[in-house]
């Protein structure tokens, strides 16, 4: 599939999930020169702890006139690049010292302004100048000048001693991060195309041939690529292995298949995980933002902290792992009249991290039944343990129920969703070895009676392990949302 098919998001639309990972403590910052000299510009840093590592970033806008030559705009670019590798440098010490995988990201703006107003500003001191850029911000005219950077240009422009243990400056016009944000939705999937940014600068530093030509096509090439759903690999190949599962993830077979073969497919399947992951992004945030307005009986920093950490929970989720949960969502009118009448109960692992387990439950319609809300919602987080005692899965940290019930009125129909999130301690050595060793003899007698053994058509049969003390509260709330027609 070439890469142009990949089509453009709607950048207007999108929700920066970045937010929720947003560390308040970051320091104040204080740019060194050169772009402290004559250049009008404002700037922040911005330190966000993602799933899988620290991102820190620079955004940084410059403001030029709009009669600037090229020649300028060069030099202005190339002044705030120096800027930016400076304030990297000061803090490389520090990145050290956390222990954590840190990636450092300059976004760069260049609004372009009219050019009165920049001789005005101009011709006063530089404290003056910045102070006039941010009163007079709201009534200005300035256009944000599209440009990108590409391998290329550290190459050709601005030459960088890049190897293998070099900490790269990732450098991004302000179109060019938004498209990523917009593209790569989640956290986890955002990280993972910066590591295969850095992966491509670095390759075309070590063969002297630039690898792509401008951020935005290096993007859509990495929506098609296998690095996409690597880790939805890893996780479904550890689920076999561990017989939570069967056999591999059909869709996730499907789609591996398409990328690689590079099958007009390929598209389509690019724009339903994007559908499901933003579905699954305002059901997230949405579900933990209503809980904190009815907190529980604890102070309120404890509530806030309990709160983002059941967000990020459920924003951890890569874009196959949302897609997955959405579909699951979504097959309830697909089932028999029957199930539908009864209740039935679905597990679904996360296949962003092995250790999240999500069950499930879709409520039965008659009232008295065992599987009627009025039966399930008390019990959620008696759920959880269970789950959690039974599950052979020596990773597993956090079980997550949603109760579900469909409900209809004259205009529509709607999802009401209860949820439970239990976290989990991590296991001990010896329940690990205790866990293998059952998991094992599971195993034996799965295969030894595999042949009579008839699965139940509402629960995937779960193994015994040892069980886990949890050190965190459960959080109970629910959310109606507009189901989907074409599903």
């Amino acid at each position: 599939m070439p890469d142009s098919s990949i089509t453009s998001p709607d950048l207007t639309a999108t929700n920066n999930e970045l937010s929720y990972y947003l560390q308040v403590d970051a320091p104040e910052i204080d740019l060194p020169a050169p772009l402290a000299l004559d250049i009008p510009h404002t700037s922040q840093q911005c330190f966000y702890m993602l799933p899988l590592g620290k991102l820190q970033l620079l955004e940084l806008t410059i403001y030029l006139s709009a009669a600037a030559t090229s020649e300028d705009i060069e030099a202005a670019r190339v002044s705030a690049l120096k800027s930016a590798l400076a304030w990297q440098k000061r803090g490389l010490q520090r990145h050290k010292e956390s222990g954590f995988d840190t990636a450092e990201v300059l976004v760069l703006d260049i609004q372009l302004i009219d050019e009165t107003l920049a001789i005005a500003c101009g011709s006063e001191e530089k404290g003056d100048a910045e102070k006039a850029y941010e009163q007079k911000s709201a009534a200005l005219q300035m256009t944000s000048m599209p440009h990108s950077f590409g391998a290329g240009y550290f190459m050709e422009e601005l030459v960088l001693d890049i190897n293998d243990d070099t900490q790269v400056l990732q450098v991004f016009s302000w179109q060019d991060w938004q498209m990523l944000v917009a593209t790569a939705q989640t956290p986890s999937d955002i990280w993972r195309f910066l590591r295969y940014h850095l992966t491509e600068i670095r390759q075309s530093s070590i063969t002297g041939m630039s690898r792509f030509d401008t951020e935005d096509e290096l993007i859509k090439r990495f929506m098609g690529s296998a690095d996409l759903l690597s880790q939805a690999i890893t996780v479904d190949n550890a689920l076999i292995k561990y017989g939570i599962q069967d056999e591999p993830n059909s869709a996730l077979v499907t789609m591996s298949l398409a990328q690689e073969r590079k099958n007009a497919t390929t598209q389509m399947y690019h724009e339903h995980r994007l559908q499901a992951a933003k579905l699954w992004s305002q059901l997230s945030i949405q579900m933990v933002d209503l809980a904190a307005t009815k907190p529980m009986q604890e102070e309120v920093s404890k509530t806030a902290r309990l709160r983002s950490q059941w967000q990020q929970q459920l924003l951890d989720e890569s874009l196959f792992s949302r897609h997955e949960l959405v579909r699951t969502l979504y097959m309830y009118p697909k089932q028999s009249h029957a199930m539908r009448e009864s209740g039935y109960v679905v597990h679904q692992h996360s296949y962003e991290s092995l250790g999240r387990h999500y069950v499930l439950i879709f409520y039965g319609k008659t009232a008295d039944g065992q599987q009627s809300k009025a039966a399930i919602q008390p019990n959620l987080q008696k759920v959880a343990q269970d789950v959690a005692t039974r599950l052979p899965l020596a990773e597993l940290h956090h079980v997550i129920v949603l109760g579900i019930e469909f409900v209809s009125d004259a205009a529509d129909t709607y999802m009401d969703i209860d949820l439970w999130i239990q976290p989990l301690s991590p296991m001990s050595q010896k329940e690990r070895q205790l866990t293998k060793q059952l998991q094992r003899m599971r195993q034996q007698q799965s295969r030894q009676t595999k042949a009579s053994a008839q699965k139940s058509v509402s629960h995937r049969s779960l193994s015994t392990k040892t069980p886990i003390q949890h050190t965190l509260e459960g959080m109970q709330m629910n959310i109606k949302v507009p189901s989907r027609d074409d599903e």
